[in-house]
């Protein structure tokens, strides 16, 4: 990104993309590999012909015929190595490039970009994070409703608070062009807030302000800056878009939310209960407050699983998410959640993808809209939708360890290993401890045969975040290891409390080939309403399950079409 992207597409720059996509395509399609592969084997073999053949007498006319077939095979081994590939699965053609999606794919030269950083809280007191952090979201996300402009998503800008990186260095890494920071002090009712706008490409301020309100202004306030850096980047700002913050009422509601908003996006029991606490006393402060209503669903979505069991916690996302769209039936974000709630507790695919529709329709820039989007086509086999709208989130939210552990695993899914290496490597660099789950990325060296190297990243993840994984149990079995795999799984189920998804177990399971144990756990985990239990079907670990009619009536059961879902992981 830069001024150059602004320059006008002579004839001899399209000429040299058009080159550039050429031996782009080249190294995609692995032809330069299958040559150097064969140059390598055919002087090899040509050198051993030469050798062997006259000490058994074998005249030299046939040295030469065999020279000739290995030059004449040359051209023949690039052109099939053009349309097709080797896989696990044998020999399978290569996909068109309409087929493949960049990981981060090329901005519209028209396009502005920006991030927003959390705001530094100069406030005194204790708790200072959450009204900065609240502050920077509110005008982050009011920005992200205007035409033309590509923000950057909060966890993937609100990564880089406390780090040691310039501004250039974030813009390059989130690959944006603006940078939006400031601070925040609040002192009584009375307020401090101060912005500035960095055009990163040349380190030039664009804007910057200083503003003190009132409390009760800080709503006016958000529009105040938001429209203030529109202008700045020479945007066009339709003045009858609402900003979400409007619809509040209240602001000691307010300010209780931000407190909830801040706790939500922990990773800890503790916190995401804590968040609980904040959004239902804003919702007593003010009953209308749709937002508190959805910070509760978000919460709960959290809790399920990993801390909750899902039939108990996804009944309350339900609630949530429907008190909420009863308040606002144009929040984007609660729409997800009742999609969410669809497919796991109803198994109502079609109404699942009626909301996840909604949500995008309403929200399209958001990493909620388009992941749990993406999560679900690529569950129901919709392999080319699934594609879509994973190559957006990968766009808004590159610094999201969340987002792009869960990429390495879709794109894996999919065949598309290139792709999963480079977004599990990013997740591994954004943290090595990955509080959120297991690094999807030892998966992925597993299905490439590296069980040395997904062992190793299984351990260290374990001796980081003090919890056994079921991806080292899977490899262990995979490596004929099943006393080990087992004791793994045991110390991975004990780990978990209460409360463990049966399609985890049947994980292990089908990897030490006890088909119905793995079975029966499946059917445990339709009954609790596991929420990982649609990517069963698409799941290479599940393929030596494919033939049995059992299997085959647990994904009828949840809504699956199995020769869909089969049909889009075909392609790896």
């Amino acid at each position: 990104m830069g001024p150059d992207s602004e320059r006008p597409a002579f004839p001899e720059t399209r000429e040299r993309e058009t080159v550039n996509r050429f031996f782009a395509e080249l190294k995609r399609r692995k032809v330069y590999s299958v040559a150097v592969a064969y140059i390598v084997a055919g002087w090899a073999l040509a050198q051993g012909v030469a050798q062997v053949f006259p000490v058994f007498d074998i005249p030299n006319w046939a040295v030469r015929l065999v020279i000739v077939a290995i030059v004449l095979g040359f051209p023949i081994a690039l052109v099939l190595s053009w349309f097709f590939d080797f896989t696990r699965h044998g020999i399978v053609r290569t996909p068109d490039l309409k087929d493949e999606i960049d990981v981060l794919p090329a901005v519209s030269s028209t396009e502005r970009s920006i991030a927003v950083l959390p705001f530094t809280d100069l406030s005194p007191g204790e708790e200072r994070d959450y009204f900065g952090e609240g502050i920077a979201e509110e005008i982050q996300t009011a920005l992200a409703k205007i035409e033309g402009l590509r923000v950057a998503a909060r966890r993937s800008s609100f990564w880089f608070k406390d780090k040691k990186a310039d501004l250039k260095e974030i813009a390059d890494k989130l690959n944006v062009e603006h940078v939006l920071e400031g601070s925040v002090r609040r002192d009584g009712n009375r307020i401090r807030i101060s912005a500035e706008l960095t055009d990163c490409c040349n380190g030039f301020t664009l804007w910057s302000e200083t503003f003190e309100r009132e409390m009760q202004g800080i709503f006016a306030l958000q529009d105040e800056i938001t429209r203030a850096i529109v202008d700045a980047l020479k945007l066009k700002l339709d003045i009858s878009t609402p900003i979400a913050s409007r619809l509040v009422r209240s602001t000691d509601a307010y300010d209780v939310y931000l407190h909830g908003l801040f706790y939500s996006d922990k990773a800890t029991e503790e916190d995401l209960r804590k968040s609980l606490e904040y959004f239902e006393r804003a919702l007593e402060k003010d009953p209308q407050f749709g937002r508190a209503w959805t910070g509760i669903a978000k919460a709960w979505l959290w809790l399920a699983d990993a801390y909750v069991a899902p039939l108990e916690a996804y009944s309350k996302v339900s609630e949530a998410a429907t008190n909420a769209l009863r308040i606002d039936n144009d929040d984007a974000e609660a729409h997800v959640y009742l999609g969410e709630t669809k497919r796991i507790l109803d198994w109502d695919m079609d109404g699942a993808a009626r909301e996840f529709r909604r949500a995008v329709e309403l929200d399209p820039k958001s990493t909620p809209s388009n992941y749990f989007s993406a999560a679900f086509w690529a569950a129901r086999g919709e392999r080319d939708e699934a594609l879509v709208y994973l190559q957006r989130t990968s766009t808004i939210d590159p610094g999201s360890l969340w987002v792009n552990n869960s990429a390495c695993e879709l794109y894996r899914y999919f065949g598309l290993y290139d792709e999963a290496m480079a977004a599990g490597e990013r997740a591994l660099e954004l943290d090595p401890a990955f509080v959120f789950g297991e690094p999807l990325l030892g998966a992925l060296y597993r299905e490439m045969g590296q069980f040395d190297k997904a062992i190793e990243l299984y351990a260290k993840a374990q001796r980081l975040n003090g919890r056994p994984g079921f991806g080292i149990a899977i490899t262990y079995a995979r490596m004929d290891r099943p006393d080990e795999a087992r004791d793994m799984l045991a110390k991975a189920i004990a780990s978990r409390g209460s409360y463990t998804p049966g399609d985890a177990i049947a994980h292990v399971h089908v990897a030490l080939g006890a088909h119905d144990d793995a079975i029966r756990e499946l059917e445990r985990a339709c009954n609790e309403r596991s929420s990982s239990l649609h990517f069963v079907g698409i799941a290479p670990e599940f393929e030596p399950l494919r033939f049995d009619k059992r299997f085959l009536s647990i994904l009828r059961k949840i809504g699956l079409e199995p020769e869909k879902v089969f049909a889009a992981g075909a392609a790896r």
